[in-house]
């Protein structure tokens, strides 16, 4: 299965910000990723359903919104309709999981429910097969260039484990210093998707379109 990369828009140069989106079409991204913190949930503001509207006039590319707020379901229909192919919400934040996820759904989009580094799998236990991916954060969400939680590798293995002796269909998603060194890593404990952000693709001493290249080359 190809790995496939998602470009955390928080981590592009947001002064510039159709320049970067092109160049990360040119250079093959799979994903645009949006990173929607609420200075609550963590400890940050990023982005809002403006920026989803506005790109999405300019790309056709997916995008892939993860709330980082407090009571996802709130605002679940205002990020579907600006244009998310898919939601992921956190498990932490949600009252009644199944409910949120059911509601991403009716809005047209694909459900994933993300969990933070100390989150156990077993919060997954009856929602699992309802779920399109799983986002496994491996630093705790809020800032970009944080350091690998290192007990993570083997949560995206027992994840993997899991999904297989299932039989289910669902990616499973890494989000946190993706890095040269640990994607690699990570794709072999069973991540199909990586979230990338200033540890690679928009690595501060590489353009975007050799950060990808050098990634792609990582993971060979």
């Amino acid at each position: 299965m190809k790995t496939k990369l998602s470009a955390s828009v928080m981590c592009a140069d947001l002064s510039c910000l159709k320049k970067d989106i092109k160049l990360l079409e040119e250079g093959g991204v799979d994903y645009l990723h949006f990173d929607i913190m609420d200075g609550h949930f963590v400890p940050n503001l990023t982005l809002g359903s403006g920026i989803l509207r506005s790109l999405r006039k300019i790309t056709t590319l997916p995008f892939d919104t993860h709330l980082m707020i407090e009571e996802p379901a709130r605002y679940v229909p205002v990020f579907a309709k600006a244009g998310s192919s898919l939601v992921s919400v956190h498990v932490e934040a949600c009252s009644h999981l199944n409910r949120t996820i059911q509601l991403i759904k009716e809005n047209g989009a694909r459900a994933g429910v993300a969990l933070n580094p100390a989150t156990p799998l077993y919060r997954l236990d009856y929602i699992l097969e309802e779920l399109s991916q799983v986002l496994i954060m491996t630093v705790n969400p809020g800032f970009a260039g944080q350091k690998l939680v290192p007990i993570t590798i083997s949560k995206i293995e027992k994840l993997g484990e899991v999904i297989e002796k299932k039989g289910l269909k669902i990616d499973i998603a890494v989000d946190g210093n993706v890095s040269f060194a640990n994607a690699p890593v990570m794709v072999k404990a069973g991540a199909n998707i990586l979230v990338c952000g200033t540890s690679s693709i928009f690595h501060p001493h590489l353009g975007i379109k050799k950060g990808i290249a050098k990634l792609r080359e990582a993971l060979k």
